[in-house]
């Protein structure tokens, strides 16, 4: 095996890493970053009863929480694609823990919007396993790139099957407060791990083609109608995800399920998305990454459709947890791999930055209309509806995306 497929090059200072340490770490980090996040749900009943809250001012925390992931995101991005990734993850992580310890110390509801809300989004943004995958795409030898993300997302789905069961044992016994704060503490290895991730991307980003300024990159990607679909698609992902990542714990229990069936849930949603990202990484480097993303959320609108029409028992929950998974970030690998097929890796971090704003906006209005329409109406029926609407638009939306570098890196 060559030395360009057997590890990986730092384009800018430092010794070169062999691929399977940027993996490892790369993972790891996924791991501990997006565990924690992925508990929120479970903090919804005790906070809002020991503070006296609606769950709509929870669901609006939680919702700016994915809105400001998503609005840092592309800056996170931009500064990694300039001064390097390992700075902006320590950052980040250093952020998230903190405001994982001030959101401990809450007691009131405005103040549950700044730090579970805005610092935790930007904490995130700039240690999620999105900053990962760029950091896969520029390190990792083109061969590779297509299973690294696919492993890459699969560890973020393992940390999600981890920390369920971890952050409500927590609650259980400690109480939500200690909860909080044994999560931040699982942050402190992260500017350790990103250490291999270090470096950013050379002149051309390892492709052909001339060099860009951002203004030049981020002009060439919104005139491209692929660029705008893609960006269109990712939003219902994000809207699905953030809706069953906070409400679905509650639901179940509205439905008279014991809270127990809330954690089981989450838990397996992530492990059967530990082998949805995989299977869905392996199959964008076989078949069209379009072709793949509308199978997965014309899937994802068949599943949510007859969960909701369906009697909710622990049954039909398992059932649609291990659908939901499968389909859950399997998104991630093919979308992630469409941004560097159409632009290359230069600025892949930031472009990446962008469709995932639109994600996060979609991961807004699930999170809030959910707590919204909930006190409102009593039920999440709307919700349901719309998921399912928006899965089969998202379906049709992949079709017409054109799955071919930019005419600035074709080739001559």
């Amino acid at each position: 095996m060559s030395s360009s497929s057997s590890s990986s090059r730092l384009p800018a200072g430092g010794a070169a890493m062999p691929a399977s340490v940027v993996l490892v770490c790369g993972c790891l980090i996924a791991i501990l970053t997006f565990g924690p996040r992925s508990t929120m749900g479970f903090f919804l009943t005790p906070m809002t009863t020991a503070n006296d809250w609606s769950r709509e001012t929870f669901a609006l925390a939680i919702a700016l929480q994915n809105l400001l992931w998503g609005m840092g995101q592309p800056f996170a991005g931009m500064i990694a694609d300039r001064y390097g990734t390992w700075r902006v993850l320590s950052s980040g992580a250093v952020l998230y823990a903190l405001a994982l310890v001030l959101m401990s110390q809450t007691t009131d509801g405005t103040t549950l919007q700044f730090t579970a809300g805005v610092l935790l989004g930007l904490g995130i943004a700039g240690s999620a396993f999105f900053m990962v995958l760029a950091a896969f795409a520029r390190l990792l030898p083109e061969s590779m790139r297509s299973t690294a993300y696919g492993l890459g997302t699969a560890a973020g789905s393992m940390g999600q099957l981890l920390f369920a069961p971890l952050g409500l044992g927590f609650i259980d016994t400690y109480g939500y407060e200690s909860a909080l704060l044994m999560l931040s503490g699982c942050l402190v290895l992260v500017p350790l791990l990103a250490i291999p991730l270090r470096g950013k991307p050379g002149p051309s980003g390892g492709v052909g083609g001339r060099d860009q300024t951002i203004r030049e990159a981020l002009g060439e990607a919104f005139r491209h109608k692929s660029y705008w679909l893609l960006v269109a698609g990712f939003f219902v992902c994000g809207f699905h995800v953030a809706f069953i990542t906070t409400h679905l714990p509650p639901y179940i229990v509205d439905k008279g399920l014991d809270p127990s069936w809330g954690a089981w849930a989450i838990g397996l949603i992530g492990a059967f998305n530990v082998v949805g990202s995989l299977a869905a990484g392996r199959l964008s480097g076989i078949y069209p990454k379009r072709w793949v993303l509308s199978v997965i959320y014309f899937g994802r609108a068949l599943a949510y459709g007859l969960f909701w029409l369906l009697p909710t028992t622990s049954t039909t929950v398992v059932l649609f947890a291990a659908a939901a998974g499968l389909l859950w970030l399997s998104t991630v690998p093919p979308t992630q791999g469409l941004v560097g097929v159409m632009f290359g890796t230069r600025y892949i971090g930031m472009l990446s930055g962008f469709v995932f704003f639109s994600h996060q906006v979609g991961a807004f209005l699930g999170v809030w209309l959910g707590g919204r329409l909930y006190d409102t109406t009593g039920t999440y029926d709307g919700v349901w509806l719309l998921g399912i609407f928006l899965g089969l638009f998202a379906g049709f939306v992949h079709l017409p995306i054109k799955e071919a570098p930019v005419k600035r890196l074709a080739p001559a």
